[in-house]
């Protein structure tokens, strides 16, 4: 294999040799999880980004970089022939686009350079809730890339995540400044939820064994707005107070903080499924980050001066 590939774009992908965990995602919430996981067990990654500057943090921990675009078929799987197993993170669309259109684009083209890649095993982060269909968000375009993953050779694992604690991140500046909680979902509705550690931490278990089939990863117990709002009253030091968007306000809301049309309407029926027909597995993965020490962690980070 040679040592070194330019692509079209001019753009150099590096491989010196076959590494055996390639990651998608890898500067993002959950892929750096994986990441940082695979490396405390001192195995070697390599981490796929578009951006050279975001990559320069990894190789100070021992991390190699590729720079490839996930729309680039034959670049993506340039990357993948250079390693054994790969963890599959389909990137959110930018939300002023119409997202499902662009996430079921780039799940077709993970999807095509994993064939042919020589992987001898595949990891990808899903859903809970994922089900066929059409303007239901992640819930249609990650059911696409498991049924992809089911239709071709390589041995493959589904980490279906819960709803991440990171959504609840951009509560934080109306929590601190109003002392609200906005939520489409009704204070006392239980979900189950899940840090991106805990993710992390079970996709590298999965990347470095030979399970496969569908996993359900939750945090310890379920979770409601109202347990969210007292986390951020504890760490905040304030009164905090959940206050329920209308289900016919949802799409307008979606548009007001910028989504497009189609995607406002895709991500309102993707919360409206997930409250009229919420999936709670029987045994999920029990993960061992709490909410309370997330939301006080997320408050510490953010009063730390930049």
């Amino acid at each position: 294999m040679p040592t070194e590939r330019a692509r079209a774009t001019g753009v150099a992908i590096r491989v010196r040799r076959r590494t055996m965990h390639i990651i998608l995602g890898g500067t993002g919430h959950v892929g750096s999880a994986v990441a940082n996981a695979l490396l405390a067990r001192n195995e070697p990654v390599t981490i796929v980004s578009h951006d050279p500057v975001k990559g320069e943090a990894w190789k100070a921990k021992g991390a190699k970089i590729a720079i490839a675009d996930v729309h680039d078929v034959e670049a993506l799987r340039f990357v993948f022939q250079s390693g054994r197993r790969a963890f599959l993170l389909n990137p959110p669309a930018a939300p002023h686009t119409d997202t499902d259109a662009e996430e079921k684009g780039t799940v077709a083209a993970i999807l095509a350079a994993v064939a042919d890649s020589g992987l001898e095993k595949l990891v990808a982060e899903s859903t809970y809730g994922a089900q066929p269909g059409e303007r239901r968000g992640d819930l249609n375009t990650l059911w696409e890339l498991e049924h992809g993953l089911a239709a071709q050779p390589i041995p493959y694992a589904v980490n279906r995540g819960a709803y991440y604690y990171t959504n609840w991140a951009a509560s934080l500046a109306e929590a601190r400044d109003e002392g609200v909680l906005r939520t489409m979902f009704d204070a006392d509705f239980e979900l189950p939820m899940v840090a991106p550690e805990d993710l992390g931490a079970h996709a590298a278990a999965l990347m470095t064994d030979d399970r496969t089939g569908i996993f359900f990863v939750e945090g310890p117990r379920l979770y409601t707005p109202q347990d969210v709002a007292n986390a951020f009253a504890a760490a905040l030091d304030r009164t905090v107070r959940v206050e329920t968007i209308p289900r016919d306000q949802w799409t307008p809301a979606f548009k007001a903080i910028g989504f497009s049309s189609p995607a406002a309407e895709s991500y309102a029926r993707m919360t409206a499924a997930t409250v009229d027909d919420l999936e709670v597995p029987n045994d999920p993965v029990r993960g061992a980050v709490r909410l309370e020490d997330y939301i006080a962690t997320l408050v510490e980070q953010a009063a730390v001066p930049a």
